[in-house]
């Protein structure tokens, strides 16, 4: 699969897998007594949980009474894990537990109920440190661009980028014989 069809898949989540719902309701059933008061709040909670991945972030809102969302943007992302207890495992779920920089020590944002949490994890380590590497890196000059080999695209992306340097070389030895006259 290539990125651009994994990153399509990706951003086209919107809602957790089935397997969540299960889980809530074997969770609930651990504790008998509290049953009745925890399987409404995790039936509405599955039922309104909605995921969104764009470009710039990540969203996450769930709730009725008391609607909550967390967007969380990627370069603001500073370390992500993969959890997953026994029943997890066995239904094929994880949790993806993501932190930023807000001096908090749990996850900022907690994205549960998927089953390709290897694939979004990979999506979000590239998101976070293709932004990462954008804003700190500076655009290399045109003498360090590499010069392509070869025929089609990559022969003509040489040739506009020295065509561009020589210009912008023109243009400065331009601006430098009038700052010395």
């Amino acid at each position: 699969m290539t990125d651009l069809t994994r990153d399509q898949q990706i951003q086209g989540i919107t809602r957790p897998d089935k397997a969540l719902f299960t889980y809530y309701m074997l969770s609930a059933l651990v504790f008998p007594p509290a049953f009745p008061f925890l399987a409404p709040y995790l039936y509405f909670r599955y039922h309104t949980m909605r995921y969104q991945f764009t470009d710039d972030g990540i969203s996450m809102s769930w709730g009725i009474l008391f609607r909550r969302e967390v967007i969380v943007n990627y370069a603001r992302i500073q370390d992500i894990h993969l959890r997953s207890n026994v029943v997890e495992r066995w239904l094929g779920l994880a949790r993806i537990l993501v932190q930023t920089a807000s001096g908090n020590s749990s996850a900022e944002m907690t994205i549960e109920g998927l089953k390709e949490y290897e694939a979004l994890r990979d999506f979000l380590y590239s998101r976070m440190r293709g932004v990462k590497d954008h804003a700190h890196h500076p655009a290399p000059a045109a003498s360090d661009v590499p010069v392509a080999v070869g025929t089609g695209g990559n022969a003509e992306l040489a040739a506009a980028l020295r065509e561009t340097a020589a210009e912008l070389r023109a243009v400065r030895e331009s601006l430098a014989k009038r700052g010395n006259t």
